[in-house]
């Protein structure tokens, strides 16, 4: 299982260099890598969309094999539109180095080539990039009209619509029309929750910084930011039912199992199996003291310090050079300082931990070779 996720990490790392040139490589993320693994479940032929690579230092020097085609350059298109809306933010905000006039004139005219770029190779794979740079283009004005009172799913409805379209292309890509309907509800609930993560792990840095914010700007607590989320993890779930796949088993583990964990996350709390909905009427998640603070309980944890745009790309390169990324059990995150995990430990060779505390799989042992996780091929019926 995690040869098949770096083939997507490395497919799309390589697609931006391919059609963007090396410094387009720094927009690699994880929302494209879904679009990338989604293209591929749903492809009839799976292995004639992988090529074998050169050595890379990310993966310490060795050769691998990587996803190619359409899903990658679909993923690159998508990550690099998304990776200049993100720029523009930074600009906007004046964060770090980004606050001096000459940098934030050289990060614009990087966010607009970005722009244009992602248009030309949308346009070779038939995606119009037009709606989703207007979706994203909306963000900042909702920002600035969203005060105490606004609905938190008005400011999170850009990011919703830009991933429901590049969700959707997907099965326009794979030759499979009818999953673009179930596909696109399922990118509409992956961006709300990506955003809502966004800002509730950003919360504590961001008021000590003074910086925007939409659960403080809005009011809402983190009771009804958790229920949000949860209902997307839900949502998410219950669309990939509805869409066909050749194989499912990937992302069924990114957007069932590891969507869970990440709110469990982010929200300090014990992981749950991506297969549980939680009661309406009960509180099954054990509280950390950080958001509900009992009169005398323990402070909040320190904000960790920021690091700007441009010294933050600089430290990724060097993290990315020395393979540090990959082979690092833990590490400190470039911009924020927060610990990482290494990609290798954050998805083991043994799928069946995807599983623990589920009980469709607690007595399968190591997925490789059982077929047990398929996952799961055991009656979960997602």
């Amino acid at each position: 299982m995690s040869g098949s996720w770096l083939a997507h990490l490395c497919g799309l790392c390589l697609a931006l260099r391919a059609d963007h040139g090396q410094f387009a490589r720094v927009a690699t993320n994880y929302d494209g890598l879904v679009i990338s693994v989604l293209t591929e479940a749903q492809a009839t032929d799976a292995e004639q969309g992988r090529r074998r690579a050169g050595p890379c230092p990310l993966r310490g020097m060795r050769t691998a094999t990587v996803a190619r085609g359409e899903g990658a350059r679909l993923a690159a298109t998508v990550s690099l539109v998304l990776a200049s809306a993100k720029l523009r933010d930074h600009v906007a905000d004046g964060d770090g180095m980004l606050a001096r006039r000459p940098a934030a004139v050289a990060a614009t005219r990087i966010a607009d080539g970005w722009d244009r770029g992602g248009t030309r190779s949308g346009a070779r794979l038939g995606f119009d990039t037009g709606p989703l740079l207007a979706a994203i283009g909306r963000q900042q004005e909702i920002e600035r009209a969203a005060g105490p009172g606004t609905p938190l799913l008005r400011i999170t409805e850009p990011t919703e619509t830009a991933t429901s379209a590049a969700f959707a292309h997907t099965a326009r890509l794979a030759g499979r029309p009818a999953n673009a309907v179930p596909l696109a509800e399922a990118g509409r609930l992956f961006g709300r929750l990506a955003h809502l993560l966004d800002a509730v792990e950003d919360r504590a840095a961001d008021a000590a910084a003074g910086a925007w914010n939409p659960l403080t700007a809005t009011g809402t607590d983190l009771d009804e930011a958790r229920r949000l989320c949860d209902d997307a993890v839900h949502g998410v779930r219950l669309a990939l039912r509805e869409a066909e796949f050749t194989d499912a088993s990937l992302v069924h583990l990114l957007l069932v199992h590891e969507l869970r964990r990440a709110v469990d996350r982010a929200f300090r709390t014990t992981a749950a199996c991506g297969h549980t909905t939680p009661a309406a009427d009960s509180s099954p998640y054990p509280r950390s003291p950080y958001i509900t603070e009992p009169p005398g309980g323990y402070p909040p944890p320190e904000p960790p310090r920021r690091r700007g745009l441009l010294a933050g790309c600089l430290l990724w390169s060097g993290l990315c050079c020395t393979g540090q990324l990959c082979c690092r059990q833990e590490y400190g995150d470039p911009w924020t300082g927060e610990p990482r995990e290494g990609l290798c430990y954050r998805h083991g060779d043994c799928c069946c931990d995807c599983c623990d505390g589920c009980n469709c799989c607690t007595d399968c042992g190591c997925c490789d070779g059982c077929g047990c996780c398929d996952c799961c091929g055991c009656g979960c019926e997602c």
